[in-house]
């Protein structure tokens, strides 16, 4: 099920919506070909006394089809998605639960996987930001590298957006014929970013990139 266009703000749009990877419900798949093939064991195989088998294998079967269903809804209805103003996890068919987290909020991106997870393409995020939350943990993501990749992709450009939108309000609050602006050293603009952070004007990665920048012009 995808996301709901209709919870985007103005100008957000998705760039990934993902599902859980398929890892997370082979376990109720596993199960439940174990058991409808036990049960066809016991109807061929097994008659006269050892009828009564098939009695406690058809309760096994059934029990394993409703976890598969449960299984499958929770992972059809389970999106994580990234856009370009936050990261949203989503889950649940009638009664919905998630976390949003502002890509200013964010902090730091860290993904681990196992070998095996490596061979098949899944792996657990971890999202440290500035929120009330602190640190967030999301298991079974598809290519947790990519997807850390892609959230910095978006976290770069929120930023340069926002300082872009920072930079026009100067110049209209300025006037059209406002004279231009002196021309700052840089360790006076990194003071000046530095107390637009302690404002919280701007996040502790928008601060450390921009100050990146600056010192790499020196």
């Amino acid at each position: 099920m995808a996301y709901p266009q209709e919870l985007l703000s103005n100008d957000e749009e998705i760039v990934l919506d993902l599902r859980p990877h398929w890892w997370a419900i082979l376990p109720a798949i596993l199960v439940l070909t174990g058991a409808i093939v036990l049960g066809i064991i016991v109807l061929v195989v097994f008659d006269g006394d050892w009828s009564w088998l098939r009695i406690p294998v058809g309760v096994l079967i059934l029990v394993a089809l409703v976890w598969f269903a449960q299984q499958y809804t929770k992972w059809t209805t389970t999106n994580f998605v990234v856009t370009n103003e936050r990261v949203i996890s989503r889950h649940g068919v009638v009664a919905k639960s998630g976390i949003e987290i502002p890509l200013d909020r964010i902090n730091t991106v860290h993904f681990k996987q196992s070998l095996f997870e490596r061979l098949i393409g899944a792996g657990d995020l971890s999202i440290e930001s500035a929120s009330e939350g602190g640190q967030q943990s999301f298991s079974n993501v598809r290519k947790p590298n990519l997807v850390q990749q892609e959230i910095y992709r978006m976290i770069e450009g929120f930023e340069s957006r926002r300082l872009n939108r920072m930079g026009e309000a100067v110049a209209a609050s300025q006037g059209p014929g406002a004279p231009p602006a002196p021309t700052e050293s840089i360790p006076d603009q990194i003071a000046k970013l530095d107390q637009l952070r302690q404002q919280g004007v701007l996040s502790e990665a928008e601060f450390q990139a921009k100050k990146t920048d600056l010192l790499r012009r020196m």
